[in-house]
């Protein structure tokens, strides 16, 4: 199997530029603060996807998304990941939750 390409992420490049740089046609300018809400805050799912699930795998510290259809096969996989003490994202149509062992 070859490896995946890595493609770097530029986040920081976006975030460090000023509202100029995000006005459209001189008229109305977004701030990062703005986009983020936008983007980060207005997420949609495909009706086929009932949730995400991003692992925070601590032996390893990557990180893995995992996408299912059917909310029965994410609770037992959320289950399961508790019970091992990763920390995990999950995000729904309606939420973004972060679960953390205690």
């Amino acid at each position: 199997m070859a490896k995946k390409k890595y493609f770097p992420n530029n986040w920081q490049r976006y975030k460090d530029q000023p509202d100029e740089f995000w006005s459209l046609g001189g008229k109305v300018y977004h701030t990062f603060d703005d986009v983020m809400e936008w983007k980060v805050g207005g997420w949609e799912l495909p009706s086929s996807v009932a949730c995400i699930i991003r692992v925070n795998h601590k032996k390893t510290g990557k990180v893995k998304e995992y996408v299912y259809s059917q909310p029965k096969s994410a609770i037992k996989f959320c289950n399961k990941l508790m019970e091992q003490g990763h920390e995990f994202i999950i995000v729904d149509e309606e939420q973004v939750h972060l679960m953390e062992p205690k």
